[in-house]
């Protein structure tokens, strides 16, 4: 691929070092004249001291010939005008950093994918693994809604009963969906008929997030 990386700072030399190392070509547009320099000595891609916002810049930086432009700055809007300089030039993929949560729908207007403040999601992250100690993996969606991964207990409520048999029971319903179930030797895709048994590590979608009420069916104990 040829990619546009907007941005060396944290997140952007991380982008760069990971096109770089899988063969891919890479310009970056780094606006800080010493940042683009320790930039250039490090990786084995074009770097250029330039302001990306500047649509001349995105086009001497190839986005003609460009698969996508990653925009990585601190700042949301220079993001957004880079991406929306970058669908303007017709780049097929149009990808950003969001400091703000509350701009997402902005980006997301005009086709691009965002990933939200890293710093925000690791703060997060941590959190829960203070609060939740048994929820080993989770994913934020729009609203309360999450995608999580839970080993099921001795004491869960659903441990040893078919989907079919917890659905009944009150313990899914239509807010709480086990997506996938991963054991030693096999990944089960759920049917009604699948048995959940203890030391089953459970993927679940839950509309209403990781709640004390869904932790507990899995695990039999309310997170401290």
């Amino acid at each position: 691929m040829y990619v546009i990386v907007v941005g060396a700072g944290q997140i952007g030399s991380q982008v760069i070092d990971l096109l770089t190392s899988a063969g891919n070509d890479v310009v970056v547009l780094e606006a800080d004249p010493a940042v683009a320099d320790e930039t250039a000595r490090r990786y084995d891609c074009l770097v250029r001291t330039a302001d990306a916002t500047v649509k001349e810049n995105l086009i001497e930086a190839g986005a003609d010939e460009a698969d996508a432009v990653i925009a990585t700055t601190e700042a949301d809007a220079t993001n957004m005008m880079v991406l929306m300089l970058g669908q303007d030039l017709e780049i097929p993929s149009l990808v950003s950093v969001v400091q703000n949560p509350e701009h997402k729908s902005l980006f997301r207007r005009i086709g691009a994918n965002v990933l939200e403040n890293p710093q925000q999601l690791i703060a997060e992250y941590l959190v829960r693994a203070v609060q939740r100690p048994s929820v080993q993996d989770f994913m934020s969606l729009e609203g309360d809604a999450e995608i999580f991964e839970i080993t099921v207990t001795a004491d869960a409520p659903i441990a040893e009963l078919t989907i079919e048999d917890a659905d009944a029971a009150g313990l899914l319903g239509e807010d709480v969906v086990v997506v996938a179930i991963e054991r030693p030797d096999e990944v089960v895709t759920p049917r009604g008929a699948t048995v959940v048994h203890e030391g089953d590590l459970v993927t679940v979608f839950s509309r209403e997030g990781a709640t004390e009420r869904v932790v507990e069916e899995f695990t039999g104990e309310a997170p401290t």
